[in-house]
C-alpha cells in the first residue's frame, strides 16, 4: 500500500450528454451547476465516481436522479484528461451520451435541479469543456445511427418513415431525399411495418412501423451512405 501512496490523486467524474428529439429538433438537457466554481452556469448533467460503482454506474445513477428513468440507452463517448480542465483541483472526466424520449421523462424531477432542454442549434455558453464533450458526442450519435437503428430510441415504439426520416435529419443536421431514404431503411429488414396508420401525413395516410425486436441492436451497413 506504501507504493500507491507516492502517487498522485485524482477526482474522477462523469458528465452526461443527454439527447432528447422533439418538434423534428435534437435537443439536450443541461442545467445550471449547483456549486462553485462557475455556480449557475450551463453544464451537461453530471456527478462524481463513487468509490463503490464503475463510471458506467456512476452515469446511470446521475441519469435517474435527474429524470426517474433507468434502463437508458447509453454510450461512453470520451475521457477528459487535462490537468487544468477544472479550476482549483485536477478532475478527470469521462463522457457519456444518452438518448431518453422526451414523453417518458420524469418533468418534475429535471425542474427540481433546474434543468432547461435546449436545442443542439442554439446552446448557452457552457462551463469548462462541456462544448467540445457535446460535439463529440453528436459525432459519435452520428457514426451509432449510420451503422444501426439507434436513433430510433428517440422516437415513441410506432413511427412512420416521415417521422424517422426527420429524426435523422435532425441527427445529422441535413435533408436526406424522401425516395432515396425510403429506399434504404425498408432494404435493411429491420423495420416491421404495422397495421395501421397515421392519418395526418397525407390523405392516403402513412403506415406505421416498429424496429424488429429481434433486430434492435443488430449492427447493420452504413444507411447514410446513397
Amino acid at each position: 500500500m506504501d507504493y500507491y501512496k507516492q502517487h498522485p490523486r485524482f477526482l474522477v467524474a462523469v458528465d452526461c450528454v443527454i439527447f432528447g428529439y422533439e418538434n423534428d429538433e435534437l435537443k439536450l438537457l443541461l442545467y445550471p451547476r449547483a456549486f462553485e466554481p462557475v455556480k449557475g452556469e450551463w453544464s451537461l448533467m453530471g456527478g462524481f465516481v463513487q468509490e463503490d460503482e464503475s463510471s458506467e454506474n456512476a452515469a446511470c445513477r446521475v441519469l435517474r436522479v435527474t429524470t426517474g428513468l433507468d434502463n437508458i440507452f447509453l454510450e461512453q463517448v470520451n475521457t477528459f484528461t487535462e490537468p487544468e480542465r477544472e479550476p482549483y483541483t485536477r478532475v478527470i472526466s469521462i463522457a457519456y451520451f444518452a438518448l431518453i424520449r422526451m414523453d417518458r421523462y420524469r418533468k418534475n424531477k429535471i425542474e427540481e435541479f433546474g434543468a432547461k432542454w435546449y436545442s443542439v442549434n442554439d446552446l448557452p455558453p457552457l462551463i469548462f469543456d462541456h462544448a467540445k464533450m457535446i460535439e463529440l458526442a453528436l459525432k459519435k450519435l452520428q457514426q451509432k445511427a449510420g451503422s444501426s437503428l439507434v436513433g430510433s430510441e428517440l422516437l415513441p415504439q410506432k413511427f412512420t418513415l416521415l417521422q424517422l426520416r426527420k429524426l435523422y435529419e435532425a441527427i445529422y443536421q441535413r435533408a436526406f431525399d424522401p425516395g432515396n431514404f425510403r429506399k434504404k431503411m425498408l432494404s435493411l429488414d429491420v423495420l416491421e411495418k404495422l397495421d395501421h396508420k397515421n392519418s395526418t401525413e397525407s390523405k392516403k395516410g402513412a403506415y406505421y412501423y416498429r424496429v424488429k425486436l429481434n433486430k434492435a441492436e443488430k449492427e447493420l451497413e452504413r444507411i447514410i451512405k446513397y
